[in-house]
């Protein structure tokens, strides 16, 4: 469809991690009491840069040694979607206290370029609202999903380091 392109475009720089100038203005601002605990956890990440799996985890993960305890699949959706779901499956698992779980994007090649889901769920990974929730994260094995899916290991919640 005629414009779309420029739509997703400004779409994906909306989601670009800001500069260093807005992010010292956005750190002087205050944070709502509500939002302080994720905003506080949030600012433990640098820049919001997660670093891949170790590849031990990651090979008992595609081996089936390591138990993925929960998995979301997201193709199909529209992305106001799918972030909506994908926040809130997170912050449920987060809650329970699982650490790998899998992430269902699709591969979206049906016009020929790869799919919204596929680029932008790793972009949302280091937005606020996603970073205090994931501690790393990298592509699934090719029998989980290959380029289509994504193993996340969550990080743990205060008090749970056993």
């Amino acid at each position: 469809m005629p414009g779309r392109l420029e739509e997703l475009a400004e779409f994906e720089e909306m989601l670009v991690e800001p500069t260093a100038e807005d992010k010292a203005a956005s750190s002087a601002s205050t944070v709502p009491a509500g939002d302080a605990a994720a905003a506080q956890a949030a600012q433990k990440k640098p820049g919001g840069i997660h670093h891949p799996l170790e590849k031990p985890v990651k090979r008992k993960l595609s081996r089936g040694h390591l138990a993925l305890e929960a998995r979301i699949d997201l193709h199909g959706l529209i992305q106001s979607e799918a972030h909506g779901i994908l926040l809130d499956f997170l912050l449920r698992a987060h809650d329970r206290g699982l650490r790998h779980v899998l992430v269902i994007t699709g591969k979206g090649r049906s016009m020929g370029s790869d799919g919204a889901l596929k680029r932008s769920v790793p972009l949302w990974f280091s937005k606020p609202e996603f970073r205090f929730l994931i501690s790393s994260y990298e592509t699934a094995a090719r029998q989980h999903g290959g380029d289509g899916a994504l193993y996340v290991r969550l990080s743990r919640g205060r008090g749970d380091r056993g």
